[in-house]
């Protein structure tokens, strides 16, 4: 390997820390060796209703960058802290939200990093590179490419899990039509036979492949589920009303977890109340504007806190629930009332 390419990796892995990254590894564009176990996953419903993931265009991308961008010669991946301690008080709080979102949408904080980092390229070889960035938004096996980029392991709850920062980063991943020095791949799994993640998993959505039943996953259920909530696994959830990090917080690994970037600190107000069960249309959008919960939607917002003040059991949120069970959403009255009910029920009226 040429001393040319090994500095110009290392003078990009340099300015990704600058940009607050706090791993960056470099993989080729081959095709994700492990794909099958993508398809089976597919082919056994357990992607639930995200059925984008089962498009044609999705599987074909996934399994071959080089359909993504065909002069893809090396692709960077990287590791965007936040925190499961982020929420500090939260913990506390009757009310909880993932730590990855109690700050600003990194969907809007991460790819101006991502092309400041392909700039900087294109400034040290003096020419335009072709390129594609992603962060969570792409058609691409991001886990298996971090893996092969010596980032980390995929974890027994499918984080990608690294001995120095555990698994509390969002990853980013540019696709380069340049040759870089490629890492090598983090072939050791340190999970041993730890199976914290595993029994705290109030859904048992944990599957024994690496992968997960979304179908069953909180996160899943919060987010990207438009609908009802199962009332099988209503009270499982628990009081999150935006993501999950249980399996993480049992992580041993997390205890090495660095400090959150500052973008993805607290900005919301916190704590969330009953009360928000009254949020319309505007207050929603004013409140969340700048935060991953707007990707819930009021709608769906308010279906997850009805779930979550159900199963605090507390009657004084009897009357707000019964506010919130006049909604002019279908989808928010339902869980509403399945809330009072279930009050009711743990009360013994």
């Amino acid at each position: 390997m040429s001393n040319h390419l090994t500095g110009l990796t290392q003078a990009v892995k340099d300015k990704a820390r600058q940009l607050g990254f706090i791993l960056a590894g470099v993989t080729s564009s081959e095709p994700p060796a492990h794909f099958d176990i993508f398809q089976g996953w597919l082919d056994s419903n357990h992607h639930g209703t995200m059925d984008y993931l089962a498009s044609e265009r999705s599987r074909s991308r996934r399994a071959d960058p080089k359909l993504i961008l065909p002069e893809c010669k090396s692709i960077l991946v990287l590791a965007f802290p936040y925190s499961p301690n982020a929420e500090g008080g939260m913990q506390k709080a009757e009310y909880k939200i993932a730590g990855y979102a109690l700050g600003d949408d990194y969907h809007d904080i991460i790819p101006p990093r991502l092309q400041e980092i392909v700039q900087f390229v294109e400034e040290r070889v003096g020419r335009p590179i072709p390129n594609r960035y992603y962060t969570d938004t792409g058609p691409i096996l991001e886990r298996e490419l971090a893996q092969r980029a010596g980032l980390g392991w995929v974890g027994k709850n499918s984080m990608l899990i690294n001995p120095r920062a555990g698994s509390t980063f969002l990853l980013a991943e540019i696709l380069l039509g340049i040759e870089l020095e490629q890492d090598k791949s983090c072939a050791t799994d340190h999970c041993g036979t730890c199976t914290r993640c595993i029994d705290a998993c109030p859904t048992d959505c944990i599957l024994p492949n690496r992968a997960i039943d979304a179908r069953r996953c909180i996160s899943f259920l919060t987010i990207e589920n438009k609908g009802d909530i199962p009332e099988g696994l209503r009270p499982q959830i628990g009081t999150w009303i935006f993501g999950c990090d249980i399996c993480q917080q049992v992580c041993p690994w997390n205890r090495f977890s660095p400090p959150a970037d500052p973008a993805l600190k607290p900005s919301i107000s916190l704590p969330v109340r009953a009360d928000d069960l009254t949020l319309t249309s505007s207050e929603f959008n004013q409140r969340f504007k700048r935060s991953p919960l707007k990707r819930a939607k009021r709608r769906g917002y308010l279906r997850n806190l009805s779930v979550a003040v159900g199963n605090t059991g507390n009657e004084k949120d009897i009357f707000i629930l019964g506010e919130a069970a006049k909604d002019e959403e279908e989808l928010i009255r339902d869980h509403a009332e399945w809330a009072v009910k279930e009050i009711e029920r743990r009360s013994g009226f």
